[in-house]
């Protein structure tokens, strides 16, 4: 089983990007993890947000592949404490046979099609964070997760 994080945008801070990199190398110890970057739309200025999430929809659905278990991070999904998310994780770990793909979309969210084509929602959290930053949350909560699961250090109740 493959974990996936598919992102649209590339990460443009660097002190984002350096910390993103630390996490999923440190996962990388644990599960087979990769993050996949949809490139940015261009010349958007004269795309309604609707336009703009169908064009990122469709190369969305081009990135995914049969079998992909599909979660969408979005406002509107289950809440975890880090201890449940590394449970669901171990469970998805038992599940899922090809790839767990999540996925952050753009600055609008998903299109339609993107939550049809989704098993389950996940939200990190209540408030809202930049596309940026929310990278970085995830990919430390994964971390964490998989530190949980290993009975490691890092994480303190």
């Amino acid at each position: 089983m493959k974990f996936t994080l598919l992102v649209v945008g590339r990460t443009v801070e660097k002190h984002y990007i350096t910390a993103i990199n630390d996490y999923v190398e440190r996962t990388k110890h644990f599960i087979s993890f990769d993050m996949e970057v949809i490139p940015e739309l261009k010349n958007t200025k004269n795309l309604s947000m609707e336009q703009q999430k169908e064009k990122e929809g469709e190369l969305i659905l081009k990135a995914l592949l049969p079998g992909d278990v599909v979660v969408l991070l979005d406002e509107h999904g289950k809440e975890f404490r880090s201890v449940e998310f590394a449970n669901w994780i171990e469970r998805k770990m038992h599940t899922v046979n090809k790839r767990l793909v999540f996925i952050i979309g753009g600055p609008y969210g998903f299109a339609p099609k993107i939550y049809d084509a989704a098993q389950e929602k996940i939200s990190l959290s209540k408030m809202t964070f930049s596309h940026q930053m929310i990278r970085l949350i995830f990919v430390e909560q994964l971390y964490r997760a998989m530190t949980i699961l290993n009975n490691g250090p890092y994480h303190h109740e």
